[in-house]
């Protein structure tokens, strides 16, 4: 079951980091955070469960930043633009 989540979760991100690539959505929209922050959400989560110390830092990071980016637009703020 462990390998399921750990697909489930990389799929989430690498679809949004596709999408973002391919055009189809944006870096800031609230699709794009919410599949980032879920997946990494997930991952890291195994990541604890796993003790995989260097993985759960990796994915810890990427789902704090996702969901703070995340709130960020849903109280009508945007993140600051990336130069």
């Amino acid at each position: 079951m462990g390998i399921v989540i750990q697909i489930a979760g990389s799929l989430l991100v690498l679809l949004g980091f596709a999408l973002a690539q391919w055009g189809v959505l944006d870096l800031k929209s609230k699709r794009y955070l919410v599949l980032n922050t879920v997946g990494s959400a997930i991952l890291a989560v195994d990541a604890v469960i796993g003790q995989q110390w260097g993985f759960l830092l990796l994915e810890g990071v990427w789902a704090i930043v996702s969901a703070v980016s995340l709130l960020a637009v849903l109280r009508g703020r945007a993140p600051r633009p990336t130069h």
